[in-house]
């Protein structure tokens, strides 16, 4: 998701914008393999959109080529690629034997999007370059991808396949317009001390996920999907464990 800026610059830059295209033919490609009934493929487009759209913001500022224009490009192709997309993935796949219903909440995912979108495009981007408010949608698109690609492979069917993607389809809804804050990303922790160290760990976390990328890929998107509510309740305990520290009375 590229960064909404004040800067006034309307120039078209193509580096930048060729990724957010991308990710744009990703998505669309993913709503064909639905109709298709090809599901796999469709959730595996939609984790490459989300790839491309992580580029695109990261290759504009390198490049200083961010622009109005750009975020604009942005905005629109992430409400197909992340929008509809992932809703009729989650529809033909899973949400279609509810009939009214199940169509009923690929819109709500639709719309709350939509909203995500707005609310991220009308906030001072300067605010907080750290975290999101809210879980950003390519997040929560590729959770609905990981979830089709982690049931597949286990083979689960029938009401348990439904009723679980139905709630999720909910849940992330929720979760993109909520106050929950989602770390970006954007600014990369400094591991000066232990460059080593981490390293290894991302040699290690590779390896799992080359080794199994349906139940690591679904496990790594979870952990993000509760870090958000987890973070609001860890600050709330701790605001209120202060709130209740007796004060020391002073010697008369």
């Amino acid at each position: 998701m590229t960064d909404n800026t004040s800067n006034t610059d309307n120039r078209f830059y193509p580096l930048p914008c060729m990724f957010t295209l991308a990710s744009l033919f990703c998505g669309f490609y993913s709503i064909v393999s639905s109709v298709s009934s090809e599901f796999k493929t469709a959730a595996i487009a939609i984790l490459v959109a989300a790839i491309f759209d992580t580029l695109d913001g990261r290759v504009a500022r390198m490049t200083h080529s961010t622009s109005q224009f750009g975020a604009e490009l942005d905005s629109l192709c992430d409400m197909v690629s992340f929008g509809v997309s992932p809703a009729v993935l989650a529809y033909l796949w899973a949400l279609h034997p509810y009939g009214r219903y199940g169509w009923l909440a690929a819109f709500l995912y639709v719309a709350m999007t939509s909203l995500r979108l707005a609310r991220f495009n009308s906030m001072d981007s300067e605010s907080d370059s750290v975290n999101f408010v809210g879980l950003p949608c390519p997040a929560a698109a590729a959770m609905i991808s990981a979830a089709v690609l982690f049931t597949n492979f286990l083979g689960i069917s029938g009401e348990v396949k439904h009723i679980s993607l139905l709630l999720l389809v909910y849940l992330l809804s929720y979760l993109m317009v909520s106050t929950h804050t989602y770390y970006s990303f954007k600014v990369l922790p400094n591991f000066k001390m232990k460059r080593f160290q981490v390293l290894v760990g991302f040699l290690l976390l590779f390896v799992l996920v080359a080794a199994e990328p349906q139940i690591m890929l679904f496990a790594l998107f979870l952990i993000y999907l509760a870090s958000g509510p987890g973070y609001g309740l860890m600050a709330k305990f701790k605001s209120t464990k202060k709130t209740t520290i007796p004060m020391k009375k002073q010697k008369p």
